[in-house]
């Protein structure tokens, strides 16, 4: 959306507000009590302090001590929580959270029900709706009676470069460092400890279990250069004919 659209979409919504709250003024008559009903959850939480405030462009809530751009639309639903820093032209949808000293760079979209939290997010970004960026890492201490105790952790530790695509169901382990301009797949898995280069794309279903040195197209569980994955799968293919024909002569 653009900025003027944005400009727009705001003064629609304070118009339609004002409107609501008249309508609330009214006497209750055929009304639902729904219209009566009050925020839950942390909304209701950060409403109720005095440290966060009503954004004039979208009806979202900020902490007062955010740095946020005066373009940034933050939708109603949405909380942006204290020394956070939003760039300009930034869409937050409902729903999403940015948590506490998270810094989002200009003209990124943030979609609904997105929780963010101990990372950077760099400029023109898409996160789909219910994402979590930046959670606590997976982390366990085996004690001398086989309990699980969580070992404590502050982040993922993952370093993705600009303009990078994931697909659906990526796995990125921990302290996992990737370039710029890489593409991967469909159910591609990244092993802890990882550097991937520059200009690297991983075919769907591939697995990487060491550093990828050197830009490419690469594929298979390990991940290797496609065209020595190929002649994997064709080596793999002719013996298992073999086998096919001996077993049945």
């Amino acid at each position: 959306m653009s900025f003027t659209g944005r400009r727009a979409f705001s003064s629609l919504f304070c118009l339609s507000k004002r409107a609501f709250s008249q309508h609330l003024l009214e006497p209750s008559g055929s009304r639902s009590s729904i219209l009566h009903s009050k925020p839950t959850g942390p909304e209701q939480t950060a409403r109720g302090s005095l440290e966060f405030a009503e954004w004039h462009n979208g009806g979202g809530l900020f902490h007062r001590t955010a740095s946020v751009d005066p373009s940034v639309f933050i939708e109603v639903g949405a909380i942006v929580h204290q020394k956070a820093v939003i760039g300009a032209d930034v869409h937050i949808g409902s729903g999403s959270i940015v948590g506490p000293s998270v810094s989002i760079g200009q003209s990124t979209n943030i979609m609904y029900n997105a929780v963010l939290s101990n990372c950077s997010v760099g400029m023109s970004c898409v996160i789909h709706n219910g994402s979590c960026i930046g959670q606590d890492g997976f982390g366990f201490f085996v004690d001398k009676e086989g309990n699980m105790t969580k070992k404590p952790q502050v982040g993922h530790n993952a370093v993705i470069g600009k303009c990078c695509m994931l697909c659906g169901q990526v796995g990125i382990a921990g302290s996992v460092t990737m370039g710029d301009y890489c593409t991967l797949a469909g159910r591609v898995a990244v092993k802890d400890h990882v550097t991937i280069s520059s200009k690297v794309r991983l075919a769907a279903n591939s697995g990487v279990t060491k550093d990828v040195g050197e830009p490419g197209d690469y594929a298979g569980f390990p991940a290797v250069p496609v065209h020595q994955w190929r002649r994997q799968s064709a080596s793999l293919r002719r013996l298992s004919k073999k086998d096919l024909k001996e077993s049945g002569s």
